[in-house]
């Protein structure tokens, strides 16, 4: 039988902060898209892969994976969307066993409203806190750790080059 390896001091001490920013990350991004644009950080993400995505259209199972969601969570994220008139499904052209997702008029509109109040929180609450060397670090060490958590490089992160 194996034993169970405990943290070391170091490890703890890298970890613990960590596991405090995976959590109050994601409520900062939520709470100031929710109060400026009424939309939650993954709706945001959502409409932002569809605007940079050719025609404004993806498959919901390559939009899925981009935005490094379950189906079914994506599907209720876009209902949602869907019933404020941002998103519309459609067919797949190719594939009637597919449906894409296409971002409406509506939606691109308010993508690009709700982009600088977004670019402003997280400007404001990580990187204007770090330097750039430290910038640069982080991408590294995001890099990394996303190798390991997806090797296939499915999510927008891994999968291509982002966007200007």
């Amino acid at each position: 039988m194996a034993s169970r390896r405990t943290f070391t001091a170091d490890e703890r001490g890298t970890w613990v902060p960590f596991a405090a920013l995976l959590e109050l990350l994601p409520r900062q991004l939520d709470a100031q898209l929710l109060r400026d644009e009424g939309l939650t950080h993954f709706d945001y993400f959502t409409l932002s892969m569809l605007s940079v995505s050719e025609h404004h259209t993806l498959r919901m199972t390559e939009l899925a994976s981009l935005t490094s969601a379950t189906l079914p969570r994506l599907s209720r994220v876009v209902t949602k969307l869907e019933e404020r008139g941002l998103v519309r499904r459609e067919p797949c052209p190719g594939d009637r066993r597919a449906t894409n997702a296409v971002i409406t008029q509506d939606g691109r509109r308010k993508v690009l409203q709700a982009t600088p109040g977004h670019v402003a929180n997280v400007r404001d609450h990580v990187l204007d806190a770090l330097d750039a060397e430290q910038q640069a670090q982080l991408r590294a060490i995001t890099e990394a750790v996303l190798a390991r958590l997806d090797p296939e490089g499915r999510t927008m992160a891994t999968h291509r080059d982002l966007p200007a």
